[in-house]
């Protein structure tokens, strides 16, 4: 029988925005809409849309060291608290 994995907590903060709906933006790359007002578009590379595979409803966030990445909703909801509303 194996013993259950140690749980851990987030503390972290992060950037993020809500992904509205993702699109084909200039030279056919991916391009984010976000669900904020005030928030241009963003085009992602084909690097990262394949590796993170985004959908609408999930968030677009960046960590503290710079790294970009994806979570989707009910994970990002279920582990972050909004603190700058």
């Amino acid at each position: 029988m194996q013993i259950e994995m140690p749980r851990y907590e987030c503390h972290k903060k992060v950037w993020a925005l809500k992904i509205k709906e993702i699109r084909e933006g200039a030279e056919k790359l991916p391009e984010l809409v976000f669900e904020e007002d005030g928030y241009s578009s963003m085009r992602v590379d084909f690097d990262w849309y394949f590796k993170h595979k985004p959908a609408a409803g999930g968030y677009y966030v960046v960590y503290a060291d710079g790294y970009k990445s994806y979570s989707p909703a009910e994970a990002f909801e279920g582990g972050y608290v909004r603190i700058d509303q």
